[in-house]
Order: structure tokens, then sequence, then C-alpha cells
């Protein structure tokens, strides 16, 4: 199957969230089950290309010249193709904004990105079996398929699948922009681009492809209803039979405690024990008792009310009070900023605050740590706790989304379980989960199973790429041709 992957932002070459890490794993896990799976990205100022790269060819679209080249993600056979344009991509800063505002020529930046796609691929020539956008800023590419290209018998045998990777993002923009999209104003109206008076690029993704996706099947549920779909819950329940979840995968290449260079200590289930030697790091490192026996909670988060930080923020001063240690890391809102820094000067032996990006220190946390909060409001997939198994780290979240999925409440009657959850949106449901994990830290037998059980689960991407497999072939039967 010929697969044209659509995304803004890939890992390693440039990110700055969870997409970026599925748009580099999942093509790596398609390619190696013989699909002919190529990615398509702009070409930002940032982007890191560490290997070799060609110039492919040169498009011009309504009076803008592109140029697209050639790469290949690091290790990997799978091609990505870079689309080049200075004004646009190669001479910004940021992918999308700058400390927290948006670039008001978004809808222009990503449209001519969009533009670019269909004709690239007829001047390759490669016909894609299927277009698989990502997010707002790969949705018109889907769009121009059903209604530009409509008629093209290039594209006759191309069918379309869409990824919400986070509802909250539709990509708005103000109604007088919709030519700069090359679409007519037949498109402004509420069955396809417009939203309470303005456009929304995420709907020409959720409008016009065969099939939908998003990254956990509870997620996939969740959109449908009216606390989740951000004002788009006629349309999703209008297109309830073309949604699907298919949970994330995780790249054990990257991560992986017997592998991972950045640990002070490498280890395994079968060397469960080293894991204390990176707590003592992260406690030294934060300024922290050094002591093997208190529990550390970590997390890494972007701190916004989304991530569950307005009940953390009701449930931290009590959970300062219990014998462990808290070690958060990220950055976000100013109020939480503040909150963090008061607490730490407030119970400098039990939090250590890091307002910043830092991957290596990410590691550590993840590997130092005896626990992983993840209390989110509501969270599409998540990493974070399919990391943490990895690495013996107990997560305590909220059942929602892709936590739903993977994390179920440990009974320790039954052993069953991965993680302690809870349910109701609040800070005393957080916090008796929070005791609960402490209570059973106590019983270091019966800890050791949990993270031994854990660190066995297998999220890798195989699974999920067989999914997806699936998915595109349901897409392939919406347009009537039949699996490949």
């Amino acid at each position: 199957m010929k697969i044209l992957y659509i995304s803004p932002e890939v890992v390693p070459l440039a990110k700055t969230g969870g997409l970026a890490d599925v748009a580099g794993a999942l093509p790596k896990a398609l390619k190696n089950i013989g699909h002919d799976i190529r990615v398509i990205m702009p070409f930002y100022k940032m982007t890191n290309v560490p290997g070799p790269k060609r110039e492919v060819m040169t498009i011009k679209v309504n009076g803008e010249t592109v140029e697209i080249f050639e790469t290949k993600l690091p290790d990997t056979e799978v091609t990505v193709y870079l689309v080049a344009h200075d004004r646009f991509f190669g001479s910004r800063d940021c992918l999308y904004q700058v400390k927290g505002v948006d670039y008001p020529d978004n809808l222009e930046r990503f449209a001519l990105f969009c533009q670019v796609i269909l004709p690239f691929c007829q001047a390759l020539p490669w016909k894609p079996d299927i277009l698989h956008g990502n997010d707002w800023q790969s949705a018109l590419a889907i769009a121009y398929l059903k209604t530009l290209f409509k008629a093209d018998p290039f594209f006759a045998r191309t069918a379309s699948v869409y990824s919400i990777h986070n509802m909250g993002y539709l990509g708005l923009f103000p109604k007088d922009k919709l030519p700069l999209t090359a679409l007519g104003w037949d498109q402004f109206k509420p069955e396809r681009l417009e939203f309470w008076g303005k456009i929304s690029l995420a709907k020409a993704g959720l409008v016009y492809a065969d099939v939908i996706n998003t990254v956990s099947e509870t997620y996939a549920k969740e959109i449908q209803t009216a606390e989740y779909a951000c004002g788009l819950e006629g349309l999703m329940q209008g297109r309830q039979s073309d949604i699907y979840g298919i949970i994330n995968g995780l790249d054990y290449d990257i991560w992986n405690p017997a592998t991972d260079k950045n640990l002070p200590r490498r280890y395994s289930p079968a060397t469960l024990t080293l894991k204390e030697e990176n707590k003592l790091e992260l406690q030294k490192q934060n300024n922290l008792p050094q002591n093997r026996d208190i529990p550390v909670i970590g997390m890494i988060t972007r701190l916004a009310d989304q991530k569950g930080f307005d009940i953390l923020a009701g449930a931290l001063p009590e959970i300062m009070k219990l014998n462990c240690q808290f070690v958060v890391l990220g950055t976000g809102d100013q109020k939480y900023h503040d909150l963090l820094q008061k607490l730490q000067q407030k119970y400098p032996e039990h939090i250590g605050v890091n307002l910043k990006f830092d991957a290596i220190l990410a590691e550590l946390i993840y590997s130092g740590a005896d626990m992983f909060l993840m209390p989110s409001l509501y969270e599409p997939c998540g990493l974070g706790q399919l990391i943490s198994f990895k690495y013996g780290n107990i997560p305590i979240v909220r059942r929602t989304g892709g936590l739903a999925d993977t994390v179920h409440d440990y009974n320790p009657e039954t052993k069953s379980g991965e993680g302690f959850v809870f349910s109701e949106y609040s800070s005393q449901a957080l916090l008796d989960s929070v005791k609960r994990a402490l209570e059973l830290y106590k019983n270091k037998a019966a800890w050791n199973a949990l993270q031994q059980k854990v660190m066995k689960l297998d999220y890798s991407w195989d699974a999920s790429a067989k999914k997806y497999v699936a998915l595109y072939v349901k897409a392939l039967a919406k347009i009537g041709i039949a699996a490949l």
C-alpha cells in the first residue's frame, strides 16, 4: 500500500508535542511491515536534518515558489519530503507561535503547504492509495482531494484518513481569509468549514475524510459528546460510523531503560534494584534529601488546566504533608509557575520544581521516580503513562481518554490493574489516589511485583501499525476500492 503521511511536525526533525512522536514512529512501523509510506512536512528554520538531503523539484502555487527536498527519517528507509518556503517556514524561529501568540498568517502558511501536496504527487509521479492527514495544519489537503481534485483521474483510487491528536485545536481563522485557502464560498456553511462565523481548518478533515481516527478508543467516544467535542458534537455524532480509535504506540528503540544512554544507571526487570541509583541522582539534582526509601512522585507536563493543574493545585498542600517527594518538569501558565515556586520555598525537602524543557531530566524523572502523575481533565492518548510503564514507574491518572484505555485501577486483592485511577475531577479524588499509591509502596513485595508487571507490558508500534493498515482498508472500501 502507498501511503502519504502528512504532518506539520515529525520527530526528530521538528517537534512541539506528541503529534511529532507519532509522526516519527508510526511511519517507521508501517515501513517495517512492508508498506510504501512517505512523509511530507514543512521545512522549518529549526528543522533538524541529520542526514543528507536533495532537492526534488520546484513547484509554483498561487504565485508562490516552493522548493521540495527529500531526506530520510534517521536510521530508517522512510522517505521524508520537506516543503521549503523561506517567508512562511524558513525564517520563523518557531513552528506555530512565539511566546504563546500564534503567527497571524498561520492559515496562509499551512494552506500553501496543503496546496503543494497533490500537485507534488502528480509530478513525482507517485500515486498514493492513502492520504493520511494529522491535525488542522494538514486538513486542507484532504478537502482539496474531495473538492478541487475530485474529478482528477490520478486520484480516483486515493482514499483519505484524518487523525485527531487533540480536539481542542480546531484551526480557527477569520472568515475573510477563506479565499486564501483556494476554496469557494460554498464551503463557508455549518456543514462544511464554517464554525461560529469563523473558518475551522480542522473541519476540512472532519467533513471530508473517508474515515476519522483519534489516538485512543475512549477519546474516540468522548469527542462525540458535548463535553469533549469543542462545539462539534453534531458533526461528530453524524460521522459516528466513520470514527475509530487506535492507541498510540511507543518507540522502544528510544524508550528503554535497559539501553537508555542518558540514564546514570541502566536497568531491566531483572535488575530493577539498579533503578534506585537513578532515584538518588534525581533527588540530588532537585536538592531533595537523598533517601531511597522515600517515594518520589514525578510529573512531566504542560502547566495548564487541561493537564489537571487546577485540581492538583488544591491537592498539593496536602500531598506535601505526606511522607513523599514530588518532582515536576514543565512550563505553562504563569499562575502555576508562581504556585509551584511558593510551594518549593515552603516545602524545600518535599518538592523539586523545574520550569523548563529538559529532555535529559525527563528521562531521569521517568527512571528515578516511583510514581508518575497525570490528573488530566482530558487526555487524547498520553505517552507519559506508557513510558512510565517501561521504566517501572507506576502511573496515578484520571480515567479519561487514552489513560482510561491503558491504566486500570490496581486491586490489592486480585493484583489486577496497572496503576491508581480516579474518575471524579476533584482535588480530593486525586489526593485519595496518591494516598492509595503511597500505601501500597510500603509493601515492597507487592510494589516490586507491580513494577515487574508494568515493565513487561507491550505498547510497541507494531500492533498499532497493523490497526492503521486495517483503517486504511476501511477508507479504501468507502470509495469502492477493494483491499490491496
